[in-house]
């Protein structure tokens, strides 16, 4: 626990650890005010059933000098206003703690939020590989609300300890043998459930941050692939893989909210029945039941607040106990490594003047122990236009992650210009490069959103959204919608179909800029025509563009200067179209 603390410590802004420090000193502050409360209710009391007695203690007589009350009758008016501004000023400060202890948490838990979305946005691309987003999601949507709950069941669980502390110093000094036995029978009491519970609480801490996930998951996957699961009608099996999620996941957190509150009962029913026996024993004595009912009120009125003070802290750390593995789950999304890149400005694209050449590339992913690519060797010159092909699962995809700078290779260098690619100049290199892939990714926004992505709706540069459109061969498409390029797509580009997704994939690379531009099956969803008249376009571009295209098409490579096939864990130069198809031809 104190570890996990620590790491959490480590990520609060430094605003967020100031105000921590105010926290603690009014956490300090509402302890004295609720002991003061307490210790008024005697004067409050012993005045209004032996008003004599009290005017005649020598700890009151410079408060009755000071007010010039001159009989007993006197004191009722000023103890009263004394106790009731107490009692006030108790309260305020009170309600003033818990104010500030729900506004800092979830002002941390803002903070906190962000800080994981930024570090795992920042995350390479092999991390995103080998994690499932349903972990993320529920660390973002799910696992920081446990982060917000810990930190202000840790707050009040500190703020209990200090007032229940001070609500026993000054029961102390009214009856020292009551004040023991309550505080002795209530821990006894809730140390015995504690740790009667911690085992379960275990349980179920583990149960509640795995099923969270699977909760996630499953909205993810059924929802994502809607179409096929209606096509299908496989509803009902989505529907049990939820349930039995959601039921695991509320089973553990509805035990855990009974054993947070059942305890309170128990509780509750000993206090009376202590109570109950201190007013029949100071009723027997001497003094007789005047004397007793101002520390009867006192202890009365300190059970009472302490109780709930002692139910408080309970709460807290089961809430804490139960929700410990998600609390780490969130630590760990918060541990993420941020690059030195991060915060800064974009990259200034490289030169890339020349030529792109990669040298005795291998890569296999760190999971695995079978190499996808072994010494590549090949050079790509600057404004060529190259076609790869490959049977599925060669490593074509791969290639292309290496060459973006997505995929760092285990052995061997890429050159830009004859300089190798480095960590220092990765961003720059990926600053000169677009990727339209076989599956374009559109968010529920507007065609010129899309096309621009990335772009601040206040900067997109409206001539040339419509420059790209042009290129990309979907212009007319655009302009002759209602909406024109302010029309919605829907999620994932729904409403649109997949010829014109591909073709607003390719509209977002032309609007880029950019110095090359890898095709990853990119023009598979279009038919023949419509591929013709973009190729067209596209090699109606500068000169200097650079273009990489995966295709199975083999009519689309006669756009291509030169054509690489992937197999065997390399790369085989097949020249040009011609060349292509001759060595085809002899197969």
């Amino acid at each position: 626990m104190k570890s996990l603390l620590a790491r959490l410590f480590s990520h609060l802004t430094t605003r967020r650890r100031v105000q921590l420090g105010l926290l603690f000193f009014l956490v300090i502050l509402a302890s004295v005010a609720e002991a003061l409360s307490i210790g008024a209710v005697i004067p409050f009391l012993g005045v209004l059933t032996a008003p004599q007695t009290v005017f005649n203690h020598p700890a009151v007589h410079p408060i009755i000098q000071g007010l010039g009350i001159d009989t007993a009758a006197q004191l009722v008016l000023p103890i009263t206003l004394a106790f009731a501004s107490a009692a006030l000023v108790a309260g305020a400060v009170r309600l003033l703690l818990l104010w500030a202890m729900t506004r800092w948490s979830y002002a941390t838990g803002a903070d906190l939020s962000i800080n994981i979305y930024r570090r795992t946005l920042y995350q390479p691309y092999t991390v995103h590989t080998t994690r499932n987003s349903s972990e993320v999601i529920a660390g973002i949507s799910t696992k920081v609300n446990h982060v917000i709950f810990n930190l202000l069941q840790l707050l009040n669980l500190i703020g209990a300890t200090f007032i229940l502390l001070a609500i026993f110093a000054t029961l102390l000094m009214i009856n020292t043998i009551a004040a023991l036995s309550a505080i002795m029978g209530f821990s006894v009491i809730y140390a015995s459930i504690m740790w009667k519970i911690r085992n379960q609480l275990t349980v179920n801490s583990t149960k509640i941050a795995h099923e969270s996930n699977q909760v996630i998951k499953s909205l993810q996957e059924g929802l994502g692939g809607i179409r096929d699961i209606l096509l299908d009608g496989s509803q009902d099996i989505y529907c049990r893989h939820y349930q039995k999620s959601d039921l695991e996941l509320r089973t553990a957190q509805g035990s855990n909210s009974f054993l947070s509150s059942s305890p309170r009962y128990l509780v509750e029913s000993v206090s009376m029945l202590l109570i109950a026996l201190l007013a029949y024993v100071m009723a027997k004595r001497s003094e007789g039941l005047d004397a007793a009912v101002p520390i009867l009120g006192a202890l009365a009125l300190g059970a009472q607040r302490m109780l709930p003070a002692m139910q408080m802290g309970y709460a807290a750390w089961v809430s804490i106990r139960s929700s410990m593995e998600s609390l780490e789950n969130a630590i760990d999304l918060l541990d993420q490594p941020l690059p030195a890149h991060a915060g800064l400005p974009r990259a200034k694209p490289l030169e890339f003047l020349e030529n792109l050449e990669l040298k005795n590339v291998s890569f296999k992913y760190p999971s695995s122990s079978n190499w996808i690519l072994r010494k590549v060797n090949l050079k790509i010159e600057k404004g060529s236009r190259v076609g790869v092909i490959g049977v599925t699962g060669t490593g074509k995809s791969t290639l292309l992650d290496i060459v973006m700078g997505l995929l760092a290779p285990i052995e061997g260098t890429i050159l830009v210009d004859q300089e190798p690619i480095s960590p220092e100049n990765q961003r720059n290199w990926q600053a000169c490069i677009a990727h339209v892939p076989q599956s374009i990714f559109l968010t529920d926004s507007s065609i010129e959103e899309n096309i621009a992505f990335g772009v601040d709706y206040t900067l997109i540069n409206k001539e040339k959204v419509r420059l790209a459109a042009k290129q990309a061969n979907i212009l007319q498409t655009i302009e002759g919608l209602p909406d024109g390029y302010k029309t919605l797509v829907g999620e994932r580009g729904i409403r649109l179909s997949g010829g014109q997704r591909q073709r607003i994939g390719i509209a977002r690379a032309l609007y880029k800029n950019a110095k090359l531009i890898i095709f990853d099956e990119a023009t598979s969803a279009l038919d023949r025509d419509t591929e013709a008249a973009v190729m067209n376009s596209i090699e109606t571009l500068n000169s200097n563009l650079t273009i990489v295209m995966i295709t199975h098409r083999i009519t689309t490579l006669r756009y291509c200067s030169q054509i690489l096939e992937i197999s065997n864990l390399g790369v085989r130069n097949l020249g040009t179209y011609a060349d292509c198809l001759q060595h085809i031809g002899q197969l």
